[in-house]
C-alpha cells in the first residue's frame, strides 16, 4: 500500500489539520466490507441523503447513532424462535448484522431518517453558521484622504 506524504501541504495551509489526520489515519483495508450496499446523493446545494438496502430488517432492528463528525448505522436481526421449523434450501436475504459508519463534515447534521421498501433513507443538511457565512467587507476611505473637488471660475470671454 502507498503512503502519501502531506507535508508539503502543511507548511500552505491553515486550518486543515482534522483533514490530513483523517487522510493519515485512513484504515484503506476497510474497503472490502460492502454489505449493505448504499448510495450518497446530494439532493441539494446543503442537502445530502444516505439510502442503504437493509431488506429483512425492521425499525426496530436499526439503529442510528450521530456523534462528533461520525454517523453510526447498526441493524442487528432479532433471533427467530421457529427457527427449526423452516428449513431453507437457500438463504440469499443476508441475516447477518452489520455496522457501518460515515465520516461527516463540519456543521453536517442529521435532519431525518425513514426505511421504505427495504430502503433506510437519511437525510442530511449542512447548516452553517451566520458568523462561518462569507461576508463582505466595506472599505471605508479615511476623513483626511477623501478626494478635493477643484472648483475654478472661468473668466467671461470677450467677444470682439
Amino acid at each position: 500500500m502507498r503512503h502519501v506524504d502531506f507535508s508539503p501541504l502543511y507548511r500552505s495551509t491553515v486550518g486543515f489539520d482534522r483533514l490530513f489526520n483523517l487522510l493519515d489515519n485512513r484504515n484503506f483495508g476497510d474497503q472490502g466490507q460492502s454489505y449493505p450496499p448504499y448510495n450518497i446523493e446530494r439532493t441539494g446545494e446543503n442537502t445530502y441523503r444516505i439510502t442503504m438496502a437493509v431488506a429483512g430488517f425492521d425499525e426496530t432492528e436499526l439503529s442510528i447513532e450521530f456523534q462528533a463528525h461520525a454517523l453510526t448505522v447498526k441493524g442487528e436481526k432479532a433471533e427467530e424462535d421457529g427457527v427449526d421449523q423452516n428449513k431453507f434450501l437457500y438463504r440469499g436475504i443476508a441475516k447477518r448484522a452489520f455496522e457501518r459508519r460515515f465520516q461527516l463534515a463540519d456543521h453536517v447534521e442529521v435532519e431525518t431518517a425513514s426505511l421504505k421498501n427495504g430502503l433506510l433513507h437519511i437525510d442530511l443538511v449542512r447548516n452553517i453558521p451566520e458568523a462561518m457565512k462569507p461576508r463582505r467587507i466595506s472599505i471605508a476611505a479615511e476623513a483626511g484622504d477623501t478626494a478635493k473637488t477643484i472648483e475654478a471660475q472661468v473668466a467671461p470671454q470677450q467677444v470682439n
